[in-house]
Order: C-alpha cells, then sequence, then structure tokens
C-alpha cells in the first residue's frame, strides 16, 4: 500500500489532491483517504478547505437512529394533543427529554407543532452542501460586507445586525457563518480583501504571547495602591499605557487607552524608547485632554518608565505600575494592542508611520462599535462624558 512506502507530512501531487477529494465526496472518511495517501489528516482537510467545499456531501437523508422517524414524530403530536409533558413524551419514546422539548420549539410549540410539516423540515435540513445565506439575502449580504469594509468583526457585525433589524428575521447572521462566507466560500482575491479587514488577517486562530518586560524601578507606586474608583470604571479618565514594538525591536509606538470609554490615543516614537523620549511624547499628548480626564496613568515595570516622576510633576498625572508578568491588570490596554496589530502588524517596521497616519488608525478604532460598550463606539462614549 501506498500509506506503508510514504512518512507522515508527505506533500501531494496536484493529481493525488484531486484523487483524495474526489474520495472523501464519495463518502470516505477523511481518516482512511490520509492513510491512503501516507498524509497528515490535516492535510486533506486543507485540500477540502482550499476547493471551498464541504469535508463530505450527505445524501438528502440517510436513516439513522439518531434522528427522530416520521412515526416518532406523529407519537410526539399525540402526546401533546393529550397534554403530556415532554418528559413523559421522553419516556414513551426512549429519547432524552430535551430531543423532544427541541423538537417541538423548532417546530411552532405546543399549539402548532405537526409532524409531517416537522419531518419535511427536517429533510430540508439534512440536505448537504447548504444554501449559502449571504447569497440568497442581498440586502443582509450588502450590510455584512459594509461592515467588513469598516473593519468590525463578525461578532460585532451580527450584534449591530439584531439592534437595526430587531423584528426582521432575514437579518440574522451569526458571526460565524461570516467568518464561513470569508474563509470558506469566498475565493481569490475576494477571499485576500475580505481577510485583510479581519483584525488578525489570518485564517486560523492563533494563540497569543503573554510575554513582559522586567525590571525594579525607583519610586514606582505599586498598583494596589491606586484609586478604588479606578477598579470599577465609573469615573473617566483612568488610562492604561503601554509601548507597541515593530521589527528586530528597533521602532516602537506608545499606546494610551482610557478605562471607562475604551477611547485610544497613538503617539510616535519612531526608533527611540528612552524614558526622556517616552515620558515627553506620552506627556504632551495626554496634555492634549480636558482636566477632568486627566486622572491617573497605569503602566507596566518597563524602564521606558523610569522616569515617571518627573512625568507626573509635568503633567500632574501619578502613574501606577503593575506587577511582574501580570498584563491582565492592564487588560484594557492589552486587548487594544491586539485590536491594533491589524493595522500595525508585527515584524513591521513601526517608524515610517507618521503621527497623521497614527491619529487616523486611532479614528478607526474610535468609531469602532464595542461589545462592551452596548455596541456604542469609544468616541460616542466620550462624546457623552464631555457633554455632561
Amino acid at each position: 500500500m501506498r500509506k506503508k512506502a510514504f512518512g507522515k507530512g508527505r506533500h501531494l501531487l496536484p493529481e493525488e489532491r484531486a484523487r483524495a477529494f474526489e474520495l472523501v465526496l464519495s463518502g470516505m472518511p477523511v481518516k482512511e483517504v490520509a492513510g491512503e495517501f501516507g498524509c497528515e489528516q490535516s492535510t486533506v482537510y486543507l485540500i477540502c478547505q482550499q476547493r471551498g467545499e464541504p469535508r463530505r456531501r450527505l445524501p438528502e437523508w440517510v436513516d439513522n437512529p439518531r434522528r427522530l422517524s416520521v412515526e416518532e414524530r406523529e407519537e410526539i403530536r399525540a402526546g401533546l394533543a393529550a397534554g403530556r409533558s415532554f418528559r413523559q413524551i421522553a419516556r414513551e419514546l426512549d429519547r432524552h427529554p430535551s430531543t423532544v422539548s427541541r423538537e417541538v420549539r423548532r417546530n411552532g410549540g405546543r399549539a402548532r407543532y405537526l409532524a409531517v410539516k416537522a419531518h419535511r423540515r427536517a429533510r430540508r435540513s439534512a440536505r448537504r452542501p447548504k444554501e449559502q445565506k449571504l447569497a440568497g439575502n442581498r440586502w443582509l449580504f450588502r450590510r455584512v460586507m459594509i461592515g467588513l469594509l469598516k473593519d468590525w468583526s463578525p461578532e460585532q457585525i451580527s450584534i449591530r445586525l439584531r439592534l437595526d433589524f430587531p423584528d426582521d428575521e432575514g437579518m440574522r447572521i451569526s458571526p460565524e457563518t461570516i467568518y464561513h462566507s470569508i474563509y470558506i466560500q469566498a475565493k481569490g482575491q475576494l477571499r485576500k480583501d475580505l481577510a485583510r479587514h479581519l483584525r488578525s488577517g489570518r485564517t486560523r486562530r492563533k494563540p497569543r504571547g503573554t510575554a513582559n518586560r522586567q525590571g525594579q524601578l525607583t519610586g514606582m507606586v505599586s498598583i494596589s495602591q491606586r484609586p478604588p474608583q479606578v477598579e470599577d470604571r465609573a469615573v473617566p479618565g483612568h488610562w492604561e499605557g503601554d509601548l507597541i514594538v515593530g521589527k528586530g525591536g528597533r521602532s516602537f509606538i506608545g499606546t494610551l487607552v482610557e478605562r471607562n470609554t475604551r477611547f485610544v490615543m497613538l503617539v510616535r516614537l519612531g526608533n527611540e524608547k528612552t524614558t526622556e523620549m517616552v515620558c515627553e511624547q506620552i506627556g504632551q499628548k495626554i496634555l492634549t485632554l480636558p482636566g477632568q480626564l486627566r486622572q491617573t496613568l497605569t503602566w507596566d515595570q518597563g524602564k521606558e518608565m523610569a522616569g515617571h516622576a518627573r512625568f507626573s510633576e509635568n503633567t500632574g498625572i501619578p502613574v501606577f505600575f503593575c506587577d511582574p508578568h501580570s498584563p491582565w491588570q492592564r487588560g484594557t490596554n492589552e486587548n487594544t494592542n491586539g485590536l491594533l496589530r491589524q493595522y500595525l502588524p508585527k515584524g513591521s517596521d513601526l517608524a515610517v508611520h507618521g503621527q497623521v497616519e497614527l491619529d487616523r488608525i486611532a479614528a478607526k478604532l474610535n468609531n469602532r462599535p464595542r461589545k462592551t460598550l452596548d455596541i456604542r463606539t469609544p468616541n460616542e462614549k466620550m462624546n457623552e462624558l464631555l457633554l455632561r
């Protein structure tokens, strides 16, 4: 057999990839297809994904003891008519009560359940491949594309559609369906263009590292001494700050995020992160804010904030420092740095971005609806505070 002649991780030739794809569509398990060609199962999955097809095309209907039969559905209808509970009906059918309750709920409830209609619906639902939801609703497709082009995440688009169209079931779409439309159904340049507007720019999720700088700064004040009102986010004006680092650790950008509104400000540092440079530039930026929005600043224990005493003297803003290896103590800033990587990718030269461009990037984030703000934008939240 070919699977004995080759080791794992083998690359398939074009004709072998086509044949593997045909075998999967014919119903052969992916594990057996991988064994036939001496490759990893992940290789077979990738072949199917790249060709824009599901891993298996199921027949329209296959008798399966896990599926309710039309006779069982008639028993459910009769039980409902007799006023029996879901548990009583399930006991008679030797099914789990949740199986019966879900069946009734998705098919009109107790008052409108019809066995034949429910069975037809189940048969339609079992058909493969599924019709693309976006392909069948041009208005929904347009709204999703507008959201993606604004750099909104699929989750933000999904929630916003429910808010904008509360009574229109046709304008519902899950984040997973949007991701599927981009990564599986979209092809060629369209797929690349859409993926570019996603936060990560990747087609697969990737765990994020948690490396932290170390060092002890003179006269630093611990986060444990920070005022209690900072923690509950009830009062605006409390900021979290950090640096994002470019290619080879030779270029830097300062990031500031307000804890209450998630409002972002970016500071160009070029190729320098000396404490004089960082404290001066961060100070100048934060002094552009109204006085009521300049309360505290929380930073990690990076050496770039070694001049925190002079910074506080010049700005009137006390600086509090996180514990070592505790990035969650600046969770708002850590999350924002992740969002910024959509525009400022890791491994790129950050010094090429001028302050005008950084302000434009910050404006994009500040005009993006946030789930934590009930799908309002940081700009809307900040303006609300300033008008009080």
